[in-house]
């Protein structure tokens, strides 16, 4: 059976420790699917000028922020890596081999409520910060056949990741124009299969460029999107702007 290809907008780190309108749907997704063999995640905050993939038995849990509460901080993710299929992505997308990183909180304030049990085995992947777009894309269609083996593959950024325009301390927030302007457009073409405007995200104007001031956030995506068969079903299973400029959208393929 094909498992899903999955991109969560991940948002503030405190979504961690939170029960709110997004962590349960995200506890409900993972509680919807059969358990997977294991998990590739592609997290925004693994953002460096090369591609490597974890390989390690026991990935460390990185909290990699600052200014939060002690208790975020005291938050452990034990999921154990998988040697084996490191090894495969390394060959498979011409990556190289960490033995430092870990997880980030891209990945574990997510999956903390995926797969509450760190019972599923996860390799990260990072995301090489001097390639464009396409490069990125082109690495998720080469994932692609990884789902029919049960492997779970995970995309976590933000579709509109603006934190210069984020509504610090003032909660509601009223969603900026561009910031739903920009959503409504993606959602459309991702809806029609329209993948090429997406991957050339720039030339779609000043509301992409306002929602997408750097990439890192953006990029996960391509590797879901990517990794799409041409019967999947698209859904968003979450939706929602965060503080007027953070997208919390979550597009599920399959």
């Amino acid at each position: 059976m094909r498992t899903p290809a999955i991109f969560f907008g991940h948002g503030n780190p405190m979504n961690a420790i939170e029960e709110n309108a997004y962590t349960k749907v995200w506890r409900a997704i993972g509680e919807s699917m059969p358990r997977p063999k294991a998990i590739v995640m592609i997290s925004a905050h693994w953002y460096l000028p090369l591609t490597l993939v974890t390989a390690m038995e026991h990935p460390r849990t990185i909290h990699d922020f600052g200014g939060f509460p002690r208790e975020l901080y005291e938050v452990q993710y034990p999921a154990a890596g998988d040697l084996q299929l490191a090894a495969r992505l390394q060959t498979l997308l011409r990556a190289d081999a960490d033995h430092q990183w870990g997880l980030d909180h891209g990945t574990w304030s997510v999956l903390c409520h995926v797969f509450p049990n760190a019972d599923v085995p996860v390799v990260q992947l990072s995301i090489d910060e001097t390639q464009p777009p396409k490069f990125h894309y082109e690495l998720g269609s080469r994932l692609a056949p990884l789902r029919e083996e049960g492997i779970l593959i995970i995309g976590s950024g933000n579709l509109v990741h603006n934190l210069h325009a984020y509504a610090w301390g003032r909660h509601p927030a009223e969603p900026f124009d561009w910031a739903v302007r920009f959503e409504k457009q993606a959602r459309e073409m991702l809806l029609a299969g329209n993948d090429e405007p997406l991957i050339d995200y720039e030339s779609l104007g000043r509301d992409a460029v306002l929602s997408v001031p750097t990439p890192d956030h953006y990029l996960p995506l391509m590797y879901v999107m990517g990794a799409r068969s041409k019967d999947d079903r698209v859904s968003f299973p979450v939706e929602g702007i965060d503080g007027g400029s953070v997208s919390m959208l979550c597009v599920r393929f399959g």
